[in-house]
């Protein structure tokens, strides 16, 4: 089982309000709500403060959270875009009745919750000012306080606003990307890390920087996506690639497309068409290159070679020893 908590606030009744919190909290729903081939993923449970006649207060953010992280289930989750606060005592997720920002919930709390849940991840995400604060000692902010499962990733560092653009969360519309795709491994997983890197990267030096913690042992997927390549297709790597450092020689007959007749070329070859189809998708997805030929149409007719790239020969070792 596998359960989020989304919560979204623009409305505060006490403080300036925000646009695209609530915007955002929506469409991390609709993403985690079901896989790409339509299979259910995550139950979500969805707040927004959008009003007075619909704002969340700090004592129903406080126990949704709690309940969030009671109970076993493989993935509790929690997504909140709003307004953050920071001071010397620590970081606050504000509430829609917050005054001050420090009389919101306390991310420290949060961190009480999360490390006394028996669920087997726990995964944090905020798009919050300041949300970076989030997992730091209380007694030095070098060190982090997290319990083995668990997995925070924030829209800045402590000492950063997160930045909103079009109605909606810059952090938050990347993540959203990543989750949609762009942060796919070859087997069509999104995990945090690799929505991280996605986010990280498209972030510049003198932008928000995203802050990634994480103390966890086992692999964890927020999301299935369509990979850039099949499973069976994969596994075929080790028929082609039987051993490390291998290099699988082509010729003319894998090609089907010519530039020129040549009557001494020998003709394309049905199998062979079909073997090479494949190779070009692992050269497409860099877990193979030609061999002293710029592309594979060179290398097939001029009779060269491919091999592996470091990324191939990992994919083909993990293979190799049942791992996929």
């Amino acid at each position: 089982m596998r359960k989020a908590l989304v919560v979204g606030i623009d409305y505060y009744e006490h403080l300036s309000g925000l646009s695209g919190c609530v915007n955002d909290a929506h469409a991390v729903k609709s993403v985690l709500d079901r896989d790409s081939d339509g299979s259910v993923n995550f139950t979500v449970k969805l707040l927004t403060g959008t009003g007075p006649a619909d704002l969340i207060s700090r004592a129903e953010l406080k126990e949704q959270i709690k309940a969030l992280f009671e109970g076993e289930c493989e993935i509790a989750l929690l997504y909140f875009a709003g307004h953050g606060y920071i001071e010397s005592t620590g970081g606050y997720l504000v509430s829609s009745d917050s005054h001050t920002g420090d009389d919101g919930l306390s991310i420290q709390d949060i961190l009480t919750f999360s490390n006394s849940s028996p669920s087997q991840n726990k995964i944090i995400i905020l798009d919050s000012c300041h949300s970076g604060v989030a997992g730091s000692s209380t007694i030095s902010s070098s060190f982090s306080q997290l319990k083995e499962g668990t997995t925070i990733l924030t829209a800045s560092t402590a000492d950063q606003y997160a930045d909103e653009e079009n109605d909606a969360g810059v952090f938050t519309t990347l993540f959203i990307d990543a989750l949609n795709g762009a942060a796919g491994n070859l087997l069509g997983d999104v995990t945090p890390g690799s929505a991280y890197a996605h986010i990280d990267q498209s972030l510049g030096p003198w932008e928000q920087r995203p802050v990634f913690k994480t103390n966890v042992q086992n692999f964890v997927s927020l999301r299935k996506v369509q990979p850039p390549i099949s499973l069976q297709e994969l596994q075929q790597i080790v028929d082609f690639f039987p051993s490390p450092g291998y290099e699988f020689q082509l010729d003319p007959s894998f090609e089907p497309e010519r530039q020129n007749e040549d009557p001494e070329i020998p003709e394309p070859d049905p199998i062979n068409i079909i073997k090479f189809g494949v190779l070009q998708k692992y050269n497409r997805v860099n877990l193979l290159i030609p061999v002293d030929a710029p592309h594979m149409w060179h290398a097939a007719m001029e009779s060269k070679a491919c091999k592996l790239t470091v990324l191939g020969e990992h994919y083909r070792k993990l293979i190799e020893k049942g791992r996929i």
